[in-house]
């Protein structure tokens, strides 16, 4: 029960957990379900609870988080279900405000091909496709009305 005061958690995660405490999986499996049914545990509402937080406040993509999910036990249909909540609108406005944000701690004498290697692994590493990681970048380096060429991506 502490486990769940500190955030949402998967059933997954808290059978992990309930199995390093020393607990059989006949035990574990019958307390999870008593949590489920009075709805304590949710893996669906849990997924969405995640995915929106980690998109909004950390900058994840969508790739990152599914990847998270997976990790955390929530079942494929539900991790479907709650990164269908991001747009791909969504995903690109975050991606500019990631890009924007890097621009400003950028050195304005940085060459512009290491800016945009910078940029746009960055945008990778947070889960972002190098689709929407290239269009973003050259979007912004276009606009940004510094010493680097948008060119360099065509």
């Amino acid at each position: 029960m502490r486990l769940l005061t500190d955030r949402a958690r998967s059933r997954s995660e808290l059978a992990t957990k309930l199995a390093d405490k020393g607990y059989s999986e006949a035990i574990a499996n019958k307390v999870l379900d008593r949590l489920a049914e009075v709805g304590l545990i949710d893996d669906a509402a849990f997924a969405q609870q995640w995915v929106q937080s980690r998109h909004t406040y950390s900058g994840k993509g969508k790739r990152a988080l599914a990847q998270e999910l997976k990790r955390k036990g929530v079942a494929q249909e539900d991790a479907e279900e709650a990164l269908s909540a991001i747009s791909s609108d969504d995903e690109h406005a975050r991606a500019t405000d990631l890009v924007r944000r890097k621009l400003r701690t950028l050195p304005r004498d940085l060459d512009r091909e290491k800016a945009i290697r910078r940029l746009v692994g960055m945008l990778a590493r947070r889960g972002y496709n190098s689709g929407t990681a290239y269009a973003v970048v050259k979007a912004e380096l276009a606009g940004a009305g510094n010493d680097f060429d948008a060119s360099e991506l065509d």
